[in-house]
């Protein structure tokens, strides 16, 4: 089982993201050296579709999001984790 995270955008994510991304980074770089964070990135549109992030345990899942500055700042309006049954890989 793996836990997704989706973010949807802020209206205001092209000014924010920016100010807030080098932190953002570097918790994305702490959660993946760590084992925790599997794949992450933005949906073709980020403005419209936002973003995801996939994580290996559900506690990794809401650590991330209870620290991440784009939440903590409004960068993202709104976010939800959702179970994952993974079924090409072990």
């Amino acid at each position: 089982m793996k836990y997704v995270v989706l973010y949807e955008s802020a209206s205001d994510v092209l000014t924010t993201a920016p100010v807030h991304f080098p932190a953002h980074r570097a918790l994305l770089d702490d959660f993946h050296a760590r084992g925790l964070l599997l794949m992450v990135g933005t949906f073709a549109n980020p403005v419209e579709e936002g973003s995801m992030a996939i994580f290996s345990t559900r506690e990794a899942a809401e650590e991330f999001v209870k620290g991440d500055p784009f939440v903590v700042n409004g960068v993202v309006q709104s976010w939800t984790i959702r179970e994952w049954n993974e079924i090409l890989t072990p």
